[in-house]
């Protein structure tokens, strides 16, 4: 097998989803479909894969996981994802993944997991109901954010695709990645969100999110007549044929907007105005939107039906996945001390002497949605900070700008950037030579 020669040119895009339960129209519009566009973009390369380590997490049905792996390989499959042109795997085909997440592990400060969404949220709920904090939260949903983190960073993902409840994900992955490099050089490639603004987000039957949670969804390849069924039982207000209709807080028009063009939708509002029957709306909907499912349904039944061709294209993308993964793991082991014993590097010791000596950058997003930085000595203190960036890429040249040259770059950042309380001008001066020199002598060695 050869590895694709233009891997290195292009840029890595990754996306997961968890294998928890039968895809419905809102994963289609949500994550399936923009995927499949996103990847017959030549200038990326597209990194997909079935997130079932993370099922895990959240189900202890071993028959819903492995139908739903299954399910949801075919169905991206059958929306057009093409397994020969992007690396298309399922997670626990992978072995060093769950290594990297070790070796994440041990750089990974605890009060950075305890902010973690998901896990701050079961302890507000235990708090509420008088639980122990900790109730039913296993390590497995503590340590997500790192399986997670160590997903994006096996493959040296640049962006992955987001919605904006998601953001912290990569955050935390940039973190570990950043420790990680601190301690042992530059090996992990730092990812970027990209944040997806225009993803809809499906209303269901009753209304809500469409969502397994509330049992409100309709399954995307659903048989044209169960289809027409469950959409015949969206739930709609009492107004008669002849009223006219609000488009707004209307789920079958959110749904029909989903799949409709511009002039579609136009038409279907102009519909609703003149008074337009909600028997009439839904038949419009379940057309539209059997037109665009139909054509894959043969081929989502024929690899259903036949689930050890979906296992074999599996296994293949996961071992065109591994002659990237391999090599990294063997890289970062003997990066952390895990090589033979024979090994001649005895620079180990005072290279990572040296190196923690040295100050660093730290990047991070507050709250506000700014993205900021500030560079620290080895004790802590924060000799510079930068005032909020409208995003990372931003933060990160002016970084940049200060590693390659200090004294143009400060006049020019100017009131971006301050310096630290008690800190004198000669000092982050200092502290940026230090960083160059570093970043010098990496150089030299690699070359």
């Amino acid at each position: 097998m050869t590895t694709d020669t233009n891997t290195t040119a292009r840029t890595r895009v990754l996306t997961g989803i968890t294998t928890t339960g039968t895809p419905h129209l809102g994963n289609y519009v949500g994550a399936i479909r923009p995927t499949v566009q996103a990847s017959l973009n030549p200038a990326t390369q597209g990194f997909y894969f079935l997130a079932d380590y993370h099922a895990l997490i959240k189900c202890d049905e071993p028959a819903r996981i492995q139908r739903s792996t299954l399910e949801i390989a075919a169905s991206w499959i059958a929306a057009g994802l093409d397994p020969d042109k992007v690396m298309f795997y399922r997670q626990s085909d992978i072995p060093e993944i769950p290594e990297l997440t070790w070796f994440l592990t041990c750089v990974t400060g605890k009060g950075l997991l305890n902010r973690a969404h998901a896990y701050k949220a079961s302890v507000d709920k235990n708090h509420a109901a008088g639980n122990d904090p900790d109730a039913d939260v296993s390590a497995g949903l503590f340590m997500y954010p790192v399986l997670m983190g160590a997903d994006i960073l096996m493959f040296k993902a640049h962006k992955v695709p987001v919605g904006r409840d998601q953001i912290q994900h990569i955050e935390m992955a940039r973190d570990m990645a950043s420790s990680f490099n601190h301690l042992y050089g530059e090996h992990l490639v730092l990812p970027e969100a990209v944040i997806e603004e225009s993803v809809a987000l499906l209303p269901g039957l009753d209304g809500r999110k469409m969502s397994k949670s509330y049992d409100n969804t309709i399954p995307l390849f659903s048989s044209s007549a169960q289809l027409k069924k469950l959409i015949s039982g969206i739930v709609t207000d009492s107004r008669a044929p002849g009223e006219r209709k609000d488009t707004e807080g209307s789920a079958l028009f959110q749904i029909y907007q989903a799949f409709a063009s511009a002039q579609e939708t136009a038409t279907l509002a102009k519909a609703y105005a003149d008074g337009m029957g909600w028997g009439d709306a839904k038949q419009i909907l379940f057309e539209r939107i059997d037109r665009e499912i139909a054509p894959m349904r043969a081929q989502y039944e024929e690899l259903i039906n036949n689930p050890a061709k979906v296992d074999a294209i599996l296994l293949k993308g996961a071992a065109k996945a591994r002659e990237l993964a391999t090599p990294l793991i063997k890289e970062l082991r003997h990066a952390v001390g895990l090589r033979a014993l024979a090994s001649s590097d005895h620079t180990e010791a005072s290279t990572k002497t040296a190196r923690a000596a040295v100050p660093s950058f730290k990047q991070y997003r507050e709250k506000d949605g700014q993205f900021y930085f500030k560079l620290a000595d080895p004790q802590g203190r924060v000799l510079l900070q930068s005032l909020g960036f409208s995003s990372p890429k931003d933060a990160g040249l002016a970084i940049a700008q200060l590693q390659q040259d200090n004294a143009k770059a400060m006049p020019e950042l100017g009131s971006q950037i301050g310096l630290g309380e008690g800190v004198k001008l000669t000092e982050v001066a200092a502290a940026l030579d230090a960083l160059r020199a570093e970043l010098a002598e990496k150089t030299k060695a690699k070359g």
